[in-house]
């Protein structure tokens, strides 16, 4: 395996630029960092253009798999490619999935309207993917899925289940082709709470903005808004935990 010992390589610096958006879907790559994303990632038989290792890896199993591809790198360089504190020292490169042209949908989704925080993000994907949603929609506003904080956040559970990005409309005309129910997520006079829903198998779930919450034009669109009842003084939930105990509790009416 080459060695890279200087983070002023030309091939890292282009790693490094696999943090912003416009880079990803440029290059059709993202870079994923951690041995459990590594691993899920194998396990789940996404497409590696590359792997980077420190040299206290260089014989695991894993990293031989992919020992054509792979590369050794010094602490140093694994600190600049690195997003978090404490960089494990292993890293992959993905190829981008080509999105499949949905034409339907069926079983219970999980809808973002312009949710931006990274985290919030993926938090929503995880939490959907322990609750046995069969897919997530996030508008083109939504915070990317593929930056390396809401990878992070997702803990590989965008291995397994459906993630597409588009027009938030389009995803709810489609919802409505497919006949789901579709549900917005609301604090207002005319909103019900979701404990007083009828049960229904088929729906979309459609989460909201952290500080305006779901456009009007979308809320327009649903068949019922819905709302968490607060028992204390709070005056809201944040985005992530709202979408939670929705998703759990619309599983459980």
């Amino acid at each position: 395996m080459k060695y890279i010992e200087s983070k002023k390589n030309d091939e890292i610096k282009q790693l490094k630029k696999l943090s912003a958006t416009k880079n990803i879907r440029k290059t059709g790559t993202y870079m994923i960092e951690g041995f459990h994303l590594v691993r899920e990632a194998d396990q789940f038989e996404q497409d590696f253009v590359k792997v980077l290792v420190t040299e206290k890896y260089e014989e695991d199993r894993l990293v031989k798999k992919y020992r054509e591809i792979a590369t050794v790198i010094s602490e140093d360089v694994a600190n600049e490619l690195s997003e978090t504190k404490t960089p494990q020292g292993i890293f992959a490169v993905i190829k981008v999935q080509a999105d499949n042209d949905l034409k339907e949908l069926s079983g219970k989704w999980v809808m973002m309207d312009d949710v931006q925080d990274p985290g919030n993000v993926g938090t929503i994907v995880r939490t959907a993917d322990a609750a046995g949603y069969d897919g997530v929609i996030t508008s083109l506003d939504t915070a990317d899925f593929y930056q390396p904080k809401v990878q992070r956040s997702m803990q590989g559970s965008q291995f397994h289940l459906p993630i597409y990005r588009m027009d938030i409309n389009k995803a709810i005309e489609l919802a409505k082709k497919s006949q789901l129910k579709i549900y917005g997520s609301e604090v207002n006079a005319s909103a019900k709470a979701y404990t007083k829903l009828d049960k229904v198998d088929d729906f979309a779930l459609i989460m909201g903005n952290e500080a305006h919450g779901i456009t009007q034009d979308v809320l327009n669109e649903t068949d019922e808004n819905i709302y968490i009842p607060i028992l204390g003084k709070a005056e809201s939930l944040n985005v992530a935990v709202a979408a939670g105990v929705l998703m759990y509790g619309l599983q459980t009416l």
